[in-house]
């Protein structure tokens, strides 16, 4: 005779409860292994600006394309008297019958100090003056793309190649050894002006370069400007976003023909100008500032 449904269930749970009963300590329940452990790395802001400055093709491409151009009117701009690439402020003394020159700066110009950069990244460092200078007494930063081809083809046609650089003077010497084994034509007492140099008659304001490009402009009709910052070209009358603008404006026409201007994502004025100028604030409040001064529309 068949046993009903009710039945059989009661059988069933009968069987299970006895199953369950324990006849010994009970077993400690195992745990899930502890997920590994990943040591912090603090984020380096500068590290995609060194890895791209190092490795894009694309940054290499911007360099020869910026010096191939201006190579190709260099010659238009020689043959005409008026030429001048020079802000009226920095010209005292006029331009027509002068030698021609080109000014170029030096780091991340026409030099790559990105190997400095990157030993930065590496340590969590910030910029010091005693690394710097010893990495530029290794004379060892090579050539950017298209910069010697550049300023050799002037040299041959008879331009001055003068280098303003914000280099100490006491790294002179090291400068000028790493440009010549790097293959820059390096010529006459005006080659070189680093930071420093002395300029009758005129003050120089911290790292600005307008009392050097005054001296220069005694002696050269200068045909072309290279930098990375806008102080290599003219001087604001404040690190700050408004001025600086308001210092480039009315020199527009002459980007790509009389100027020529090269990045650097690395490092430069526009970095402060975004937290106040002020490098005494502790690093993660420069951060913050600088996350802050970030367009999201």
């Amino acid at each position: 005779m068949s046993r009903s449904l009710p039945a059989l269930l009661g059988a069933f749970l009968l069987l299970a409860g006895c199953a369950s009963v324990s006849h010994g300590p009970a077993a400690p329940t195992a745990l899930p292994p502890p997920a590994a452990q990943v040591p912090a790395v603090p984020a380096d802001d500068n590290l995609n600006a060194v890895a791209w400055a190092q490795t894009a093709i694309e940054h290499d491409l911007i360099y020869l394309e910026t010096y191939r151009s201006a190579q190709a009117q260099l010659l238009a701009a020689l043959r005409d008297p008026a030429w001048d690439a020079l802000p009226a402020a920095d010209r005292v003394a006029p331009a027509r019958g002068l030698k021609p020159a080109v000014v170029l700066d030096i780091d991340e110009t026409v030099l790559d100090n990105s190997p400095y950069q990157a030993r930065l990244v590496r340590s969590g460092g910030e910029y010091n003056e005693a690394d710097w200078a010893a990495w530029c007494k290794e004379e060892r930063a090579r050539a950017l793309p298209g910069a010697v081809a550049f300023t050799q083809f002037a040299a041959s046609h008879g331009i001055a190649v003068i280098y303003i650089s914000n280099r100490d003077q006491s790294l002179d010497q090291a400068t000028l050894a790493n440009l010549r084994k790097a293959g820059f034509p390096v010529s006459g007492p005006d080659a070189f002006l680093g930071l420093g140099t002395f300029v009758p008659g005129c003050e120089q304001d911290g790292t600005e370069k307008s009392c050097r490009r005054q001296l220069i402009s005694r002696k050269y009709r200068v045909l072309m400007q290279f930098g990375d910052q806008l102080g290599d070209f003219v001087s604001a009358v404040a690190n700050t976003d408004a001025a600086r603008a308001e210092a480039a404006a009315p020199y527009m026409e002459w980007i790509g023909r009389r100027w020529f201007v090269l990045p650097n994502p690395t490092y430069g004025a526009w970095q402060p100008a975004l937290f106040g100028n002020d490098w005494r604030a502790p690093r993660e409040e420069r951060r913050r500032r600088t996350i802050d001064a970030l367009r999201y529309q």
